[in-house]
């Protein structure tokens, strides 16, 4: 490597007046001489990267994080026991004790829906360990 006080310009026979606009070269010249400098200071990068693991192995990592990040989003889930359609005057006419008939009949399945896409139809049981909440067993999903 050249001394850093030895212009590279003078090493080839060249002077910086021949040059114009030089004061930037020169400038650059010395900001790159100073970097390479550095870079002795330091040594080589082998005995720095024997200590790093390798992206290969790092990867899994990265990806079971992402994983467990992505499995943690919440969703909503929705059961939909049915649904009605009414014109506004029957919805605005509704009181306490009102009963809307609903498109579906008592033991037909039921949708389930996560983020508003249809996922499984189930049908709606009492939970054994608490008779007083209710809870739907997934009797076939969806096909995608």
């Amino acid at each position: 490597m050249s001394d850093p006080a030895t212009n590279p310009l003078e090493e080839l026979g060249l002077s910086l007046d021949d040059i114009p606009g030089a004061d930037p070269l020169d400038e650059a010249l010395a900001e790159l001489q100073g970097v390479m400098d550095k870079d002795q200071e330091l040594g080589p990068l082998d005995e720095l990267m024997e200590d790093a693991e390798p992206e290969a192995a790092a990867a899994p990592v990265v990806d079971s994080n992402l994983q467990k990040l992505v499995m943690s989003i919440p969703v909503q889930m929705d059961v939909v026991i049915g649904s009605a359609e009414m014109p506004v005057s029957d919805l605005i006419g509704m009181e306490a004790g009102s009963v809307v008939m609903l498109n579906r009949k008592i033991g037909e399945p039921v949708d389930i829906c996560v983020n508003g896409t249809k996922i499984a139809t189930g049908e709606i049981q009492s939970l054994d360990d608490d008779p007083s909440r209710l809870g739907v067993r997934i009797t076939a999903l969806e096909k995608s």
